[in-house]
């Protein structure tokens, strides 16, 4: 098997390490700036919800990517996989931008998509394994 078996899950992954990346630079930087705060949040509102953001892509993305890739050596459509792949990235990315502006109706897309893409690729795996299983193992 190889990493070209799941180009949905690799550029999801890749996306996401950015991102991962990213969030943690901005939850370093607060810290530095409010003195080289090493642990906790210092009661600052901003760093707590870098923190926040960043905790938060580190608590879903896995299961995300795990399910992704079984969807995908399953042989589940491409269009469904890139759809979840690309609506999961954008609605990180505006939890993200939720958690730094503070409105929290920009965070609704990414909360609601993030729970539909969950109950939908796992509904769809224990469909496909359990209910109705395929022909055949995964490759």
């Amino acid at each position: 098997m190889t990493i070209g078996q799941l180009p949905v899950t690799s550029s999801l992954a890749g996306g996401l390490l950015i991102l991962l990346v990213a969030l943690s630079a901005l939850v370093t930087e607060r810290r530095a700036r409010l003195g080289g705060i090493q642990f906790g949040d210092a009661n600052d509102q901003a760093l707590r919800a870098r923190i926040r953001a960043h905790a938060n892509l580190i608590e879903s993305a896995p299961m995300v990517l795990i399910g992704l890739a079984l969807m995908e050596l399953a042989d589940a459509p491409d269009t469904m996989l890139w759809a979840f792949a690309a609506i999961f990235l954008v609605g990180r990315l505006l939890h993200a931008a939720r958690m730094y502006i503070g409105n929290p109706f920009i965070g609704l897309f990414s909360i609601i998509s993030q729970h539909v893409i969950c109950l939908w690729a796992g509904g769809w795996l224990l469909y496909h394994f359990l209910i109705h299983p395929m022909s055949g193992a995964l490759p």
